[in-house]
């Protein structure tokens, strides 16, 4: 047993009255010897559930994050003109409505950005499909790759996976208390606010609860983060709403968030979320968007959200040229080529899972 560690724990679980919030450096050392299995199981347990109830501030989760500096992964810089974007989405992944990610990122790397996201397994509470699944189900097996490869393939068709249970083997521990605990501690917030890059970075970073963008800003606020992006996506994901309106955050150096609050209807976009059915026919529907068919139940969501990242970020001057420079790269099969391309760097491996 840690005695540090029960001195920690005893901070954060002595109840309503008497707990109290960890220090940064508190925060990192405690993430630490989990990380480490310093902590018994019991001792991390207790600390996970005890912190949820307490709910987490952000110079905890900044802390937090100092941890998984310390000891995660990071993917090396590369050569490119403007910073790579970085998506940072729940890690249990999808079980309500279809994932538009992994065809934003094979736009914006058709385009010239890079994008950089990162994931595991499937993974308690909701047991979703994740992102790896996903692009299995497109010939992408990003699990068989080391950081070095990821590195090279992200530098080489501008689009990469950090693969967690492979790159980051001290958190899977931490995983699998997860799926024993039945809740989601605060990991699950603190991996919507990792970047593991260590180049220049745009982080997008979705989520649900609007405690969890406040938390985000001050977290990034003493860890010098100067650019970033929150979105109030799909499932706490970057996708945004069509059916309603996409409320998004926007930070570039200043002292408070540009807010941005967006309707698809305004560009004859809305209308229902695409329902996640199976992998089988989100594949068919993905395959229907990269042959340009317009008709695809994933088509105008496809237009809205890559349209947006396309203008948000740089590659596009307006919102409208955004979508309609999207319309141009399926309908020439620029994104269809982007996939050939990474499936030649890559090795293939389709995934038929279910769910």
């Amino acid at each position: 047993m840690s005695q540090a560690f029960r001195e920690l724990l005893k901070k954060v679980g002595s109840g309503t009255h008497t707990s109290s919030n960890l220090s940064r450096a508190e925060a990192a050392a405690a993430l630490e010897m989990m990380l480490r299995q310093e902590a018994t199981p019991v001792q991390i347990g207790a600390f996970l559930i005890a912190h949820r109830i307490k709910r987490p501030t952000g110079e905890e989760l900044a802390g937090m994050l100092d941890a998984y500096d310390a000891l995660g992964p990071k993917v090396a810089a590369i050569a490119s003109t403007a910073p790579v974007a970085v998506f940072s989405v729940p890690y249990d992944g999808r079980s309500r409505t279809a994932s538009i990610l992994p065809i934003t990122a094979l736009i914006l790397a058709a385009a010239g950005r890079p994008a950089l996201v990162h994931g595991g397994d499937r993974m308690a509470t909701k047991y979703g499909v994740p992102l790896l699944e996903l692009w299995q189900q497109l010939g992408i097996d990003w699990s068989a790759l080391s950081l070095e490869q990821l590195q090279q393939t992200l530098e080489q068709t501008n689009l990469g996976l950090l693969y967690t249970s492979r790159h980051f083997p001290l958190s899977q521990p931490l995983t699998a208390a997860r799926d024993q605990l039945g809740k989601r501690p605060p990991l699950a917030t603190l991996e919507l606010f990792w970047c593991p890059y260590e180049g220049d970075a745009h982080l997008c970073s979705g989520y649900v609860h609007p405690p969890t963008e406040a938390m985000m800003q001050e977290a990034f606020k003493l860890r010098g983060q100067t650019c970033y992006t929150t979105i109030k996506g799909l499932e706490g994901s970057c996708d945004l709403p069509r059916d309603r309106t996409a409320i998004i955050g926007a930070y570039a150096g200043r002292d408070d968030l540009d807010r941005l609050l967006l309707n698809a209807r305004d560009w004859g976009l809305s209308g229902p979320e695409a329902s996640y059915i199976s992998i089988e026919t989100w594949t068919t529907e993905v395959q229907q968007v990269l042959q340009g068919q317009t008709d695809s139940k994933l088509y105008n969501a496809v237009l809205w959200n890559a349209g947006f990242y396309l203008w948000h970020l740089g590659m596009a001057p307006t919102l409208a040229e955004g979508i309609g420079q999207t319309r141009a790269l399926l309908r020439e099969g620029r994104v269809a080529a982007q996939l050939a391309l990474l499936q030649r760097h890559i090795p293939q491996k389709i995934c038929s899972s279910g769910g």
